[in-house]
């Protein structure tokens, strides 16, 4: 029992060390971002000059392939206060983990983001969506829409330790 006793936060610290590891693995994004580059064809479709919120409740977690030839992302499906469903692009599926991110159907939320029109269709691109009162997930930067995506493991970390 003793041995037990001295290694347990041996063991705990090996575990944390572990789970940060494949965080950073899963924050480093891959060398063909598959579309979703910052500059790209998709990416200029967000305006930050034009950021809006609403609220809503999510009805479904979708998987879309915003523009031909992307990798697919994650979208959720929100019913706003008035009804409507509206599409939000979250992000790319290697980025965004739908089972991990927090978000859950039937979560009521308020999505910040911008109003795009991808293909034939608008659709809302997030930059945060918020549940609850203590609950965040952040995929661009406020100030100019940067996708979190594009930053390098440095430039995350130092976001996700502000929030």
């Amino acid at each position: 029992m003793e041995r037990w006793k001295r290694l347990f936060p041996v063991l705990c610290v090996m575990g944390c060390l572990a789970l940060a590891w494949t965080q950073g693995v899963r924050a480093q994004p891959p060398a063909d971002m598959g579309g979703w580059e910052r500059g790209g064809a998709y990416d200029r479709l967000y305006d930050p000059q034009e950021r809006d919120k609403f609220k809503g409740t999510v009805l479904d977690i979708k998987e879309v392939v915003p523009l031909p030839g992307m990798s697919p992302g994650v979208a959720l499906l929100v019913k706003d206060r008035d009804g409507e469903e509206i599409l939000v692009h979250l992000g790319p599926r290697w980025f965004i983990d739908p089972n991990t991110m927090g978000i859950r159907v039937g979560d009521k939320v308020k999505v910040t983001g911008a109003w795009a029109e991808v293909g034939d269709e608008d659709v809302f691109i997030a930059a945060k969506v918020k549940k609850g009162e203590h609950f965040e997930f952040k995929v661009r930067l406020t100030k100019d829409g940067t996708p979190f995506w594009t930053l390098s493991p440095e430039e995350l970390a130092k976001e996700r330790a502000g929030d």
